[in-house]
Protein backbone atom coordinates (compact mmCIF):
# COMPACT_ATOMS: atom_id res chain seq x y z
CA UNK A 1 0.00 0.00 0.00
CA UNK A 2 0.92 3.66 -0.31
CA UNK A 3 1.92 5.98 2.01
CA UNK A 4 1.26 9.62 0.84
CA UNK A 5 2.64 13.24 1.26
CA UNK A 6 2.65 16.36 0.00
CA UNK A 7 4.78 17.15 -2.45
CA UNK A 8 7.12 20.64 -2.38
CA UNK A 9 5.92 23.01 -4.66
CA UNK A 10 8.33 22.35 -7.63
CA UNK A 11 10.25 19.66 -6.26
CA UNK A 12 10.76 16.61 -7.90
CA UNK A 13 8.45 14.54 -6.49
CA UNK A 14 9.42 10.35 -6.13
CA UNK A 15 7.65 7.19 -5.26
CA UNK A 16 9.75 4.36 -3.89
CA UNK A 17 8.91 0.98 -4.68
CA UNK A 18 10.57 -2.09 -2.80
CA UNK A 19 9.40 -4.45 -0.55
CA UNK A 20 11.94 -4.28 1.75
CA UNK A 21 10.73 -0.91 4.68
CA UNK A 22 14.57 -0.43 5.94
CA UNK A 23 15.68 0.25 2.35
CA UNK A 24 12.91 2.32 1.67
CA UNK A 25 13.08 3.86 4.57
CA UNK A 26 17.24 4.54 3.41
CA UNK A 27 15.89 5.78 0.30
CA UNK A 28 13.29 8.15 1.90
CA UNK A 29 16.47 9.36 4.22
CA UNK A 30 18.68 10.10 1.45
CA UNK A 31 16.38 11.69 -1.04
CA UNK A 32 14.86 13.65 1.34
CA UNK A 33 17.75 15.74 2.27
CA UNK A 34 18.39 16.51 -0.97
CA UNK A 35 17.29 20.07 -2.06
CA UNK A 36 14.64 20.05 -4.31
CA UNK A 37 13.38 16.59 -3.94
CA UNK A 38 10.52 14.83 -2.27
CA UNK A 39 9.42 11.39 -1.57
CA UNK A 40 5.86 11.47 -1.98
CA UNK A 41 5.20 7.80 -1.19
CA UNK A 42 6.37 4.40 -0.85
CA UNK A 43 4.70 1.08 -2.35
CA UNK A 44 5.53 -2.54 -0.93
CA UNK A 45 4.96 -4.72 -3.90
CA UNK A 46 4.46 -3.88 -7.39
CA UNK A 47 0.80 -4.75 -7.85
CA UNK A 48 0.18 -1.20 -5.63
CA UNK A 49 2.26 0.75 -8.18
CA UNK A 50 -0.49 2.00 -10.57
CA UNK A 51 -2.54 2.90 -7.55
CA UNK A 52 -0.03 4.53 -5.76
CA UNK A 53 1.20 6.60 -8.69
CA UNK A 54 -2.58 7.23 -9.29
CA UNK A 55 -2.65 9.08 -6.01
CA UNK A 56 0.98 10.13 -5.48
CA UNK A 57 1.43 11.75 -9.50
CA UNK A 58 4.96 11.04 -9.08
CA UNK A 59 7.63 11.93 -11.44
CA UNK A 60 9.84 9.44 -10.74
CA UNK A 61 9.63 5.66 -9.19
CA UNK A 62 11.80 3.71 -8.00
CA UNK A 63 11.14 0.52 -8.62
CA UNK A 64 12.97 -2.35 -6.98
CA UNK A 65 12.72 -5.49 -9.68
CA UNK A 66 12.09 -9.02 -7.34
CA UNK A 67 9.14 -8.41 -5.17
CA UNK A 68 6.12 -10.65 -3.99
CA UNK A 69 2.68 -10.76 -6.33
CA UNK A 70 3.66 -8.96 -9.02
CA UNK A 71 7.80 -7.98 -9.90
CA UNK A 72 9.01 -4.72 -10.83
CA UNK A 73 9.50 -5.28 -14.42
CA UNK A 74 6.26 -6.65 -15.05
CA UNK A 75 5.12 -3.19 -12.85
CA UNK A 76 7.38 -1.30 -15.23
CA UNK A 77 5.46 -2.84 -18.18
CA UNK A 78 2.11 -1.97 -16.59
CA UNK A 79 2.67 1.15 -15.99
CA UNK A 80 4.58 2.57 -19.03
CA UNK A 81 1.30 1.22 -21.31
CA UNK A 82 -0.97 3.85 -19.42
CA UNK A 83 -1.12 8.03 -20.25
CA UNK A 84 1.68 10.06 -19.89
CA UNK A 85 3.68 7.62 -17.03
CA UNK A 86 6.47 9.17 -14.48
CA UNK A 87 9.98 7.85 -15.78
CA UNK A 88 10.86 5.13 -14.14
CA UNK A 89 14.59 4.28 -12.31
CA UNK A 90 15.43 0.43 -11.93
CA UNK A 91 16.83 -0.55 -8.42
CA UNK A 92 17.74 -4.38 -8.01
CA UNK A 93 20.75 -6.07 -6.59
CA UNK A 94 20.37 -8.24 -9.72
CA UNK A 95 22.65 -6.95 -12.32
CA UNK A 96 22.37 -9.77 -14.67
CA UNK A 97 21.96 -8.57 -18.49
CA UNK A 98 18.70 -9.94 -19.11
CA UNK A 99 17.32 -8.03 -16.41
CA UNK A 100 18.63 -4.78 -17.84
CA UNK A 101 17.12 -5.05 -21.46
CA UNK A 102 14.10 -6.08 -20.06
CA UNK A 103 13.77 -2.99 -18.00
CA UNK A 104 15.67 -0.85 -20.92
CA UNK A 105 13.37 -1.83 -23.27
CA UNK A 106 9.98 -1.57 -20.98
CA UNK A 107 10.99 2.12 -21.04
CA UNK A 108 12.99 2.73 -17.45
CA UNK A 109 15.34 5.48 -17.52
CA UNK A 110 18.10 4.04 -15.84
CA UNK A 111 19.49 1.02 -13.76
CA UNK A 112 21.09 1.04 -10.55
CA UNK A 113 22.42 -1.17 -8.13
CA UNK A 114 21.00 -1.05 -4.51
CA UNK A 115 24.83 -0.36 -3.45
CA UNK A 116 25.32 2.24 -5.94
CA UNK A 117 26.67 5.13 -3.81
CA UNK A 118 24.25 8.01 -2.14
CA UNK A 119 24.96 10.45 -5.16
CA UNK A 120 24.67 8.28 -8.18
CA UNK A 121 20.97 7.44 -6.82
CA UNK A 122 20.15 11.12 -6.63
CA UNK A 123 22.19 11.70 -9.90
CA UNK A 124 19.77 8.97 -11.85
CA UNK A 125 16.66 10.94 -10.23
CA UNK A 126 17.68 14.04 -11.25
CA UNK A 127 18.10 12.66 -14.64
CA UNK A 128 15.36 10.82 -14.88
CA UNK A 129 13.14 14.15 -14.03
CA UNK A 130 14.92 15.67 -16.92
CA UNK A 131 14.50 13.56 -19.53
CA UNK A 132 18.28 12.13 -19.21
CA UNK A 133 19.39 8.65 -18.12
CA UNK A 134 21.49 7.27 -15.85
CA UNK A 135 22.49 3.39 -16.29
CA UNK A 136 25.48 2.54 -13.94
CA UNK A 137 28.82 1.63 -15.55
CA UNK A 138 29.20 -2.16 -14.44
CA UNK A 139 25.84 -2.84 -16.22
CA UNK A 140 26.97 -0.81 -19.32
CA UNK A 141 29.72 -3.47 -19.18
CA UNK A 142 27.06 -6.36 -19.01
CA UNK A 143 25.34 -4.82 -22.08
CA UNK A 144 28.46 -4.13 -23.97
CA UNK A 145 29.21 -7.87 -23.50
CA UNK A 146 26.13 -9.29 -24.34
CA UNK A 147 25.83 -7.11 -27.69
CA UNK A 148 29.59 -6.54 -28.59
CA UNK A 149 29.54 -9.25 -31.36
CA UNK A 150 31.77 -7.22 -33.93
CA UNK A 151 34.34 -5.19 -31.66
CA UNK A 152 35.89 -3.87 -34.68
CA UNK A 153 33.20 -2.70 -36.73
CA UNK A 154 33.43 0.49 -38.41
CA UNK A 155 30.30 3.05 -38.90
CA UNK A 156 30.56 2.42 -42.67
CA UNK A 157 29.52 -1.04 -42.06
CA UNK A 158 26.57 -0.15 -39.46
CA UNK A 159 22.85 0.21 -40.34
CA UNK A 160 21.76 3.59 -42.19
CA UNK A 161 20.43 5.09 -39.16
CA UNK A 162 23.46 4.88 -37.29
CA UNK A 163 25.74 5.98 -40.78
CA UNK A 164 23.62 9.04 -40.52
CA UNK A 165 25.36 10.43 -37.40
CA UNK A 166 27.87 13.31 -37.73
CA UNK A 167 31.40 12.17 -36.14
CA UNK A 168 30.21 14.68 -33.47
CA UNK A 169 27.07 12.67 -33.03
CA UNK A 170 28.97 9.49 -32.95
CA UNK A 171 31.30 10.55 -29.95
CA UNK A 172 28.30 11.84 -27.77
CA UNK A 173 26.60 7.98 -28.91
CA UNK A 174 29.51 6.17 -27.41
CA UNK A 175 29.92 8.16 -24.62
CA UNK A 176 26.03 7.74 -23.79
CA UNK A 177 26.68 3.81 -23.87
CA UNK A 178 29.43 4.48 -21.35
CA UNK A 179 26.17 5.71 -18.67
CA UNK A 180 27.61 9.14 -18.59
CA UNK A 181 24.83 11.84 -18.36
CA UNK A 182 24.08 14.98 -20.24
CA UNK A 183 26.70 16.92 -17.51
CA UNK A 184 29.11 14.61 -17.58
CA UNK A 185 29.83 14.29 -21.37
CA UNK A 186 29.41 18.11 -21.53
CA UNK A 187 32.84 18.17 -19.18
CA UNK A 188 34.49 15.17 -21.13
CA UNK A 189 34.21 17.26 -24.77
CA UNK A 190 34.59 20.41 -22.55
CA UNK A 191 31.25 21.91 -24.52
CA UNK A 192 27.77 23.34 -22.89
CA UNK A 193 25.55 21.11 -21.64
CA UNK A 194 22.44 22.81 -24.04
CA UNK A 195 25.15 21.74 -27.05
CA UNK A 196 24.85 18.32 -25.50
CA UNK A 197 21.20 18.01 -25.54
CA UNK A 198 21.11 19.30 -28.93
CA UNK A 199 23.03 16.59 -30.29
CA UNK A 200 21.63 13.66 -28.27
CA UNK A 201 17.93 15.34 -29.47
CA UNK A 202 19.35 14.77 -32.74
CA UNK A 203 20.97 11.10 -32.14
CA UNK A 204 17.27 10.55 -30.97
CA UNK A 205 15.81 11.31 -34.11
CA UNK A 206 18.19 9.71 -36.56
CA UNK A 207 18.15 6.58 -34.43
CA UNK A 208 14.00 6.35 -34.30
CA UNK A 209 14.09 6.08 -30.63
CA UNK A 210 12.04 7.64 -27.79
CA UNK A 211 14.92 8.38 -25.64
CA UNK A 212 18.20 7.88 -24.97
CA UNK A 213 18.28 4.40 -22.97
CA UNK A 214 16.71 3.11 -26.20
CA UNK A 215 19.64 4.54 -27.93
CA UNK A 216 21.74 3.10 -25.70
CA UNK A 217 20.76 -0.17 -26.70
CA UNK A 218 20.26 0.20 -30.24
CA UNK A 219 24.34 0.79 -30.24
CA UNK A 220 24.71 -2.30 -28.26
CA UNK A 221 22.18 -4.31 -30.75
CA UNK A 222 23.99 -2.99 -33.90
CA UNK A 223 27.74 -4.03 -32.83
CA UNK A 224 28.63 -0.12 -32.71
CA UNK A 225 29.90 -0.23 -29.06
CA UNK A 226 32.01 -3.05 -28.31
CA UNK A 227 34.58 -4.72 -26.33
CA UNK A 228 37.10 -2.47 -26.92
CA UNK A 229 35.34 0.72 -27.21
CA UNK A 230 33.22 0.39 -24.28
Amino acid sequence: MADDVAPAPDAIRVLIVDDQQLLRAGFRVILDSEPGIEVVGEAADGSAVLSAVRSTRPDVVLMDIRMPELDGLSATEQLMATPDPPRVVVLTTFDQTEYVVRALRAGAYGFLLKDAPATRLVAAVRAAAQGDALIEPSITRRLVEQFAATPDAEPAGLPERVRGLTDRELEVLRLIARGLSNAEIAAELVVADPTVKTHVARILTKLGVRDRVQAVVAAYECGFVSRSRG
